[in-house]
């Protein structure tokens, strides 16, 4: 996903360099790492990332990561990551984070329904699914808000931060959407 996607509010982008202590940020911050699987080691940890995301294709499988910026200024407000499955690239699984300033907004859910319609009708993607810890309710609801059913609760599936969590899985089809 190495296009811009625009929406009233928001530029979805390519990371660039000049992204990594923005993210390094937000991504260290422990109420917004709180649900995440992935916490950067460094500031380097973020850069070595960017540096490997300018090569990818956009339909190249595994994860792709496009900032969050507001299309005023260009600020980064977060990022949404969509991994294209290398056994059906016509399935891909999305994530989003937002810096603690940037959430409440509505921003995520605008950017996230920006992704999916390219995903959809770009892209001709079939199905994209979502992984979210059960107790990340704001996460969920945005799911929920974009048409998103729950597939499975898998108990104890994941180890993350030296535990085991559970693990809830959505899906939303191409020929659903539009409906939403």
């Amino acid at each position: 996903m190495r296009d811009e996607i625009r929406t009233d509010r928001l530029l979805l982008r390519p990371l660039r360099a000049s992204d990594a202590e923005a993210m390094f940020a937000y991504r260290s911050d422990p109420d917004v790492a709180q649900f995440q699987g992935w916490e950067p080691p460094t500031l380097d940890g973020i850069r070595a990332l960017i540096a490997e995301q300018e090569n990818r294709a956009p339909d190249q499988p595994g994860w792709s990561q496009l900032a969050i910026a507001e299309a005023a200024t260009d600020t980064m407000l977060g990022g949404v990551a969509v991994r294209i499955l290398s056994g059906d690239p016509r399935q891909a699984e999305i994530g989003f984070t937002l810096a603690r300033h940037a959430q409440r907004h509505g921003y995520a859910t605008e950017a996230v329904r920006a992704v999916l319609g390219d995903l959809f009708f770009r892209r001709e993607t079939h199905r994209v699914t979502a992984s979210v810890d059960p107790l990340n309710t704001r996460s969920i609801a945005l799911l929920e808000r974009l048409g998103f059913r729950r597939e499975a609760h898998h108990v104890e599936s994941l180890w993350v931060k030296g535990a085991w969590v559970d693990d809830v899985i959505f899906a939303v089809l191409r020929r659903e959407w539009p409906l939403r």
